[in-house]
Parts: C-alpha cells; sequence; structure tokens
C-alpha cells in the first residue's frame, strides 16, 4: 500500500528541477499507487506568507502522512524550514528519512557535491528528571536552543540513562 509522504527539500533544489525529479517519479508510472507514495509537500503555498502562517500550512501539509522524505541538497541542512519539518515529522510520529539528491542533474545537467547531513544539526536533550525534550540545533559553531518549537513532555519518562543527555538526530 503506497504511503502519503510529506517532502522536505531546500527551495533552490526545486529551481534547479532536482527536487521534483524525486517527487514526480509517479508520472513514471501506471497510476501514483504504483509510485509507492503519495507527495504531500507544501512549498509552493507556503513561500509567499508570514512566520506563523508557514507554521500552520507545514502543519497541514504533514497532516495525513506517514513518511517524511527529507530531499538532501548541498545547503539543505541550514534551512530553517527543513529543521522545522523534520521536528515536527518526529513530534507527530512519522518516519523519518534523507535521500541524497547532489546527484541528480539539475536542468543545465549539472550535479554538485555531496550535501552535508542535515540530521546532523538538530538533536533532542531530555531533561534531568527524564519528562521532558527540548530541541537544539546546530548553527555557527555551537548547540543552541531551537526557537521555531519549544519541545514537549513525554508520555513516559525518559530511561535514567539518557536522563540529562542531549542526542543528536
Amino acid at each position: 500500500m503506497a504511503r502519503r509522504v510529506f517532502f522536505s527539500f531546500h527551495y533552490q533544489d526545486v529551481v534547479d528541477f532536482r527536487a521534483n525529479v524525486v517527487r514526480n517519479h509517479w508520472l513514471l508510472k501506471k497510476d501514483r499507487s504504483d509510485a509507492g507514495f503519495f507527495d504531500a509537500s507544501i512549498w509552493e503555498s507556503a513561500r509567499r506568507t508570514g512566520v506563523e502562517a508557514i507554521k500552520r500550512v507545514i502543519d497541514g501539509g504533514l497532516e495525513n502522512t506517514s513518511a517524511t522524505c527529507v530531499l538532501i541538497g548541498s545547503f539543505t541542512y541550514s534551512r530553517r524550514w527543513v529543521r522545522y519539518e523534520i521536528i515536527k515529522s518526529i513530534f507527530r510520529g512519522n518516519k523519518v528519512f534523507g535521500v541524497y539528491i547532489n546527484g541528480i542533474p539539475d536542468k543545465n545537467q549539472s550535479t554538485k557535491p555531496l550535501g552535508t547531513d542535515p540530521f546532523d544539526y538538530l538533536a533532542f536533550s531530555y531533561n534531568n528528571d527524564g519528562k521532558a525534550l527540548r530541541i537544539s540545533e546546530y548553527e555557527n559553531g555551537a548547540w543552541i536552543q531551537y526557537k521555531d518549537l519549544g519541545g514537549w513532555n513525554l508520555k513516559n519518562d525518559a530511561p535514567l540513562d539518557r536522563r540529562g543527555r542531549s542526542l543528536k538526530l
């Protein structure tokens, strides 16, 4: 059965056509379900709005999805909204995975070097009593508190060995 997949990517990779090669894979199939996914990306409508509106559009785009595919290009790791989409996907229980797209030729038939892994720039930190998580991001050589989401309380206390620790994605 095909999954409804949310695609997260840097807008420049759409301009260069790399992201669309993956997102439009279904066009080569008999029907959409043969592709194994339904694209739930929302970038077209989100680009022209403010911060809270962008968050609402992303949150809405994630509705009814069970997986999030991060299309990793050269600068995807540094994109604010890609980081937000990754964290929100994890929070809602989506399976999250990355696919490098640097080897896909762009509109000029050029490829780029392998991009940096955006998951290396995000971390979860358990509080000392193991009851909550906060999110950190790596910026300018340091780990800082993530500004777009505050974290969340856990349903069950974290195991003792994770309390007070940070785990990189």
